[in-house]
């Protein structure tokens, strides 16, 4: 018996293609800006990774915040306004630390 998709399911189908799609580019960006926090090389968990733009009155757009929703090219121009840091290096950026 073959497995059909019926109109009801489309919702979760869609909510899961969205996630999966976000996830991948993601993953494409972190791979982009070398996998690493460019600031003290922390590579261990990838979600602690985060992008901050070296001047935000360049940014187009939250690389995090809707980001992912956009096309890869876009994507990657925004990436070239940003370092990839660690979420604790992240937070001492934003604290003149």
């Amino acid at each position: 018996m073959t497995d059909i998709r019926k109109y009801s399911d489309r919702k979760e189908y869609l909510i899961k293609a969205v996630s999966e799609r976000r996830r991948k580019l993601r993953d494409l960006a972190i791979q982009y800006k070398g996998n690493k926090c460019e600031i003290c090389g922390y590579d261990k968990c990838r979600q602690a990774l985060e992008f901050h733009h070296k001047d935000t009155t360049l940014k187009d757009f939250g690389i995090s915040a809707k980001g992912y929703t956009r096309a890869w090219k876009n994507i990657k121009n925004e990436l070239d306004k940003c370092i990839m840091v660690c979420a604790n290096c992240h937070r001492e950026l934003h604290n003149n630390i």
